[in-house]
C-alpha cells in the first residue's frame, strides 16, 4: 500500500521519540446532564447533572496525544498552588511515559475551563484563569526546568494558549536554548504577532490567526501562500503550516508550498483538534519525516479527533487504521476510464513528467507481474497499466478465465506503489489506449521482440521508446491454475 508503506515505518519510530512540551497547562472539566425545563428565575435552561469528568487540557492535552500516539514526553508548565493544580498533578502522574516538570505558583490560579453539556449540546463554557505574564522568579524556574529537560528531547513543542506562560521573554530564552541544542521547534501560536516566535522551525497558525498576522485574505490556496510568504520573510520563521478547517492544511516555505485536503469525517467536536495535530506533527518530525509526510500524518490525526467527543486524544492504532483506509480510497481513485486518464496524463506532461505504459491480464498476480511493474516504473516518472477486462480475457484465453474478476485485479494493481493509473480496456489489444495516451516508454516482457510489441511502431514514430523487461523465471498464471486444478483433483480422489 502506498501511504501505509511510506508512513507506517514513521509511526513505528514514534516509540523512540521524546517530546519536550512547554506551554499553558489547563484542567478541562465537563459537566454533563439533561435540560428538560426552563428556570423560573430567568429564561435559561436548568441542567440536571448526571456526571462530571476532568481531563488534561491545553499543553496537557498535547502531551496526552504524544503518549497515545506512542511517544514519550516531558511537560513543563505552571499551575496554581490550589486544589485544581493538585488535580492536574494527579492526572499527569497517571500517564505512562510522561515526566511532569510543573512549576507551582501561589500568585496565579490553575487555568480551568468548565463546559456544561445538555443532551450532547454545549450550553456554556466558564473559564477561571489569569493571563498576565509570569513573575520574574517563576519565569526563571520555568526556563530552568525547560533547559534541564532539553538534553533528552528529540523535538520541542511550544503550546501557546495566551495564558501568560509563553511571554516574550520566555519565548526568546527557550527558542535560543533549543536552537543552540539543535532541536527542531514546533510552535502553536496564539498571538498574531509572529515575530514573537522568530527562530522556530515550524509555526502552526489557523486561518484566522494567519489572516490577522498578515492582514491579508486567506480564502484560496494562492492567497494563503501570499500571506504566509509575507510573514515568513518578515518574522524570521522557517516554515508555516496553516490549518484551514474544511479546506485542509497548507505547508508553506519560502521556496515551495503543499496543500493537503481535509480528511472527510463527520465533525462532532473540534475541542483539542489542534493539540492532536501538533503532537502528531512533532513526533513525525522527530522521527525524521519530511515535512510533507509529517503534515499528511498530522492531517489524518486531526480528522480522527474531530469525530470524538470532548478534549480527546488520537491513538496510534487509530492513525494506522486511517492510513490503511486512505490507501484503499487512493487505490479506487487510481482506476480510471480512458478519457479521465488522458486528462491526468496531460497534467503530468505539463509538469515535464515521463509517462510509461505496460499492459496485461494480470490474472492471479504473482512475483513475475510485480517484477514487470517495478521494471516498468524504473523507466518513467508515472506508470499506467492497461488491464484486459473479463470479456477480453475470455476471448484470448478461453471461457474458464479469468480466475479473478477485473474489479479485484484492478484494485490489487492500484494498491501497488509503482502504479499510478489502471485503465481497463475491452479490446483484444491495448492499441486504442496507446494511441490516446502516447506514452514516452512502452514496456513488455522480454518474451516479446520490439517488433512484436503492440504499439511499438507508433511509439517509436514520435520519438518514444520500447523497453523489454527481464522475465522472472518460474512464474506463470496458466501454470499456477493448472497446478491448483491438479491439487484439487488429487484431493478429490483421496
Amino acid at each position: 500500500m502506498e501511504l501505509a508503506g511510506t508512513l507506517v515505518p514513521l509511526i513505528d519510530r514514534f516509540k523512540s521519540i521524546h517530546v519536550l512540551c512547554l506551554g499553558d497547562v489547563m484542567l478541562d472539566r465537563f459537566t454533563y446532564g439533561s435540560a428538560a425545563r426552563i428556570s423560573p428565575e430567568a429564561p435559561i435552561p436548568v441542567l440536571g447533572i448526571s456526571h462530571r469528568q476532568s481531563m488534561l487540557g491545553g499543553a496537557g492535552n498535547v502531551v496526552r496525544n504524544v503518549l497515545s500516539l506512542g511517544g514519550t514526553a516531558t511537560l513543563v508548565g505552571v499551575v496554581g498552588d490550589d486544589a485544581e493544580g493538585r488535580e492536574v498533578q494527579y492526572l499527569l502522574e497517571k500517564e505512562q511515559g510522561l515526566t511532569p516538570a510543573l512549576v507551582s505558583s501561589g500568585r496565579r490560579p490553575t487555568t480551568v475551563k468548565t463546559r456544561y453539556i445538555a443532551d450532547g449540546q454545549q450550553l456554556l463554557r466558564a473559564d477561571a484563569e489569569a493571563t498576565h505574564p509570569l513573575a520574574g522568579d517563576t519565569g526563571d524556574r520555568v526556563v530552568a526546568a525547560f533547559e534541564t529537560a532539553l538534553t533528552a528531547a528529540d523535538v520541542v513543542i511550544l503550546s501557546d494558549y495566551a495564558k501568560g506562560v509563553l511571554s516574550d521573554d520566555i519565548l526568546t530564552r527557550v527558542i535560543a536554548a533549543a536552537k543552540k541544542a539543535g532541536k527542531p521547534i514546533v510552535a502553536d501560536p496564539k498571538s498574531t504577532d509572529f515575530r514573537r516566535y522568530a527562530g522556530v522551525t515550524l509555526l502552526t497558525p489557523n486561518r484566522k490567526e494567519m489572516i490577522a498576522a498578515a492582514n491579508l485574505p486567506c480564502g484560496t490556496d494562492s492567497e494563503v501562500e501570499k500571506a504566509a510568504r509575507l510573514t515568513l520573510e518578515r518574522d524570521g520563521i522557517d516554515t508555516l503550516l496553516v490549518t484551514r478547517s474544511e479546506a485542509g492544511m497548507s505547508l508553506i516555505t519560502r521556496e515551495e508550498s503543499h496543500h493537503v485536503p481535509a480528511e472527510a469525517r463527520e465533525v462532532f467536536d473540534v475541542s483539542g483538534a489542534g493539540d492532536s495535530v501538533i503532537a502528531c506533527l512533532s513526533l513525525a518530525i522527530g522521527a525524521g519525516a519530511s515535512r510533507v509526510s509529517a503534515v499528511r500524518l498530522a492531517n489524518m490525526a486531526g480528522g480522527i479527533v474531530v469525530a470524538k467527543s470532548g478534549t480527546a486524544a488520537v491513538t496510534q492504532d487509530e492513525l494506522l487504521a486511517a492510513l490503511h483506509n486512505a490507501d484503499i480510497h487512493t487505490a479506487d481513485e487510481k482506476i480510471t476510464s480512458l478519457s479521465q486518464a488522458k486528462d491526468i496524463v496531460d497534467g503530468w506532461r505539463a509538469r515535464g513528467l515521463k509517462v510509461g505504459f505496460t499492459n496485461g491480464c494480470f490474472d492471479l498476480i504473482h512475483p513475475g507481474h510485480i517484477s514487470l511493474i517495478n521494471q516498468s516504473k524504473a523507466e518513467c516518472d508515472r506508470l499506467i497499466v492497461g488491464l484486459n477486462t473479463d470479456d477480453s480475457i475470455r476471448r484470448l484465453k478461453g471461457p474458464d478465465r479469468p480466475a479473478t474478476n477485473e474489479v479485484s485485479r484492478a484494485i490489487v494493481l492500484a494498491s501497488l506503489e509503482a502504479v499510478n493509473l489502471v485503465v481497463p480496456f475491452a479490446e483484444d489489444t491495448p492499441m486504442r489506449l496507446i494511441e490516446a495516451l502516447l506514452p514516452d516508454v512502452l514496456v513488455k516482457g522480454a518474451d516479446y521482440t520490439i517488433e512484436t510489441v503492440v504499439g511499438s511502431d507508433l511509439v517509436q514514430s514520435y520519438g518514444g521508446r520500447v523497453h523489454l523487461a527481464e522475465l522472472k523465471e518460474g512464474y506463470s498464471t496458466t501454470r499456477t491454475i493448472q497446478r491448483l486444478l491438479e491439487m484439487d483433483k488429487d484431493s478429490g480422489q483421496n
